[in-house]
């Protein structure tokens, strides 16, 4: 076979078992129902799916989910497109909804799944869920808030896990504290993983060990005037998390250690407007306009925040890019490279 073949292969491959996991789905609700939905559904799936009490628990929700409350998001599993792992993000999210409200971002977001990554359709059904139920967004914020948390968990060969359960811009700015102070130790000699580096940053912070205190964490909100204002509650999104309630948002901005800055934009579609240079690298006002249109790392699948990515051209410098709005993209370190390298191998391939 060739490299096409076996690619496409793969595809066939995903297809079939999205419809595979579609029937497995009807035949645990058909169970669930012809047992009277009891609990003891779950003991006597647990073996026949291989899998926990707890784990046949959650399958036999999930289930019972697609076939009432989720059924375009189920047909789309019948025919290939979507996968259980995927159709599980969007039970998660619309868990809090009413049927009805349930049943509007099935009907929203189905068509829009297809050949979309788990983290992708995750933001796709929240984006959905605030759309149909932004009075709840607030209050569902505030439960979820009330259970921040910190849990150890032990593993094999003398390590552990610590793990936060923080709100979104709290972890989201003391992940970029923890970043920035592990690439400033970035140096010669260095033979330490960013990872390793960022582990280490973040024991020695918890620990009390001085490493560089006074490094302050940033994270970008997008509130859009009329929200601010208190005019309107859509619209609000924290960088490389997706949308927040507005009421939060607001709260995140009185806080008298958050810095305000104006970005102008297309009243109609929110388009960020800017003027194009030509010059290779971007001067600084430019650079932050195109890192607060693109939020994130422009990968498909990638949420890396803008403020940790590089500014790219899309079409290239050498081959007449221009260095403006229009031709600039916000791409993290290890998409870049990809993208020069595929560049790389398109020219090696006219050449041949």
């Amino acid at each position: 076979m060739s490299a096409r073949e076996v690619v496409d292969l793969v595809w066939t491959a995903r297809r079939l078992i999205a419809r595979a996991q579609a029937v497995q789905a009807r035949a645990i609700a058909r169970l669930s129902r012809l047992r009277g939905g009891m609990r003891s559904v779950a003991d006597e799936l647990a073996p026949e799916l291989g899998v926990s009490r707890h784990a046949a628990q959650t399958h036999v929700a999930l289930a019972g989910a697609l076939q009432t409350r989720l059924p375009q998001v189920l047909a789309a599993m019948d025919a290939g497109e979507l996968d259980l792992a995927k159709a599980a993000k969007v039970f998660d999210a619309t868990t809090p909804l009413s049927d009805e409200q349930a049943q509007q971002v099935d009907a929203r977001i189905a068509t829009r799944l297809t050949d979309k990554d788990p983290a992708a359709v995750r933001r796709i059904a929240r984006r959905a869920v605030h759309a149909v139920d932004p009075e709840g967004a607030t209050a569902r914020a505030r439960v979820r808030r009330q259970d921040r948390r910190v849990e150890l968990t032990h593993h094999d060969d003398t390590m552990a896990a610590l793990w936060m359960y923080l709100p979104a811009e709290t972890a989201s700015a003391a992940y970029a504290r923890v970043d920035t102070l592990a690439r400033s130790l970035r140096c010669r000699g260095e033979t330490r993983t960013m990872d390793q580096l960022r582990a280490d940053v973040v024991a020695d912070l918890l620990l009390g060990k001085a490493t560089g205190a006074g490094v302050a964490g940033q994270v970008f909100v997008h509130v859009p005037i009329d929200a601010a204002l208190g005019i309107s509650d859509t619209g609000c999104e924290l960088a490389g998390h997706g949308p927040v309630p507005a009421e939060i948002a607001r709260e995140i901005m009185a806080d008298p250690r958050s810095v305000w800055r104006k970005i102008t934009t297309d009243p109609d579609s929110g388009t960020v407007l800017d003027v194009g240079r030509t010059r290779y690298r971007p001067p600084t006002a430019l650079a932050e306009v195109v890192r607060a249109r693109d939020r994130e790392c422009r990968a498909p699948g990638c949420h890396r925040p803008a403020r940790n990515c590089e500014i790219d051209h899309n079409q290239p410098w050498a081959a007449n890019g221009h260095t403006a709005v229009g031709n600039l993209c916000c791409l993290c370190s290890y998409h870049r490279v990809s993208r020069m390298r595929l560049r790389g191998s398109d020219v090696e391939a006219r050449v041949a």
